[in-house]
């Protein structure tokens, strides 16, 4: 009885710490953290190609998908599932970042995919979204409505360790809807 006690106690001092200490984590690890269980545990695939948030704000997002064995093609570059994989991220990831602000359970998913590959991507890409404002406008109409809300949503895709010039653009039609 007593060491149930003892382990009951050291749970909630764990716990108390984790969230006292959770408000100096700095956002774009929370998100890379969030990002990581979430995968692991939804789509496994996903999480075999090690994404990190990089930047995070109401705004912005910005994931990086390095280049290794796991998302090379035959050539050496990026695979295109992969490229397809980080524009899905980075959108989805800024939409998860505004439905938390909402109490409403909102269903998130894409309804078509449009990508245009314009270089060869021989590098870590960086995938980034900064469209937030026109997200978020999305996220309140689904939560506020009982209709599916869509929006065309931009990114684009870069390999900063070669060039600021982007590799890929992409325009994915974001899908909510109140459960």
């Amino acid at each position: 009885m007593m060491l149930n006690q003892q382990i009951h106690d050291l749970k909630d001092k764990v716990l108390s710490s984790v969230e006292t200490y959770w408000g100096f984590v700095p956002p774009n690890i929370k998100d890379t953290l969030k990002l990581t269980a979430f995968t692991l545990w939804k789509v496994p695939m996903i999480a075999f190609l090690s994404p990190r948030v990089l930047w995070s704000s109401d705004d912005k997002m910005e994931i990086k998908i390095p280049l290794n064995y796991r998302s090379k093609n035959h050539l050496g570059s990026m695979y295109f599932g992969a490229l397809a994989v980080g524009a899905d991220l980075v959108v989805g990831t800024l939409a998860l970042k505004h439905m938390e602000s909402f109490d409403e359970n909102i269903q998130l998913i894409f309804k078509d995919f449009k990508a245009e590959y314009l270089k060869r991507a021989e590098g870590d890409v960086h995938f980034i979204c900064d469209k937030g404002a026109e997200i978020e406008e999305l996220v309140r109409q689904a939560a506020e409505g009982d209709e599916r809300v869509h929006l065309p949503v931009e990114a684009y895709a870069t390999v900063p360790s070669i060039s600021d010039e982007v590799v890929a653009k992409f325009v994915l039609t974001l899908s909510l809807k109140k459960k």
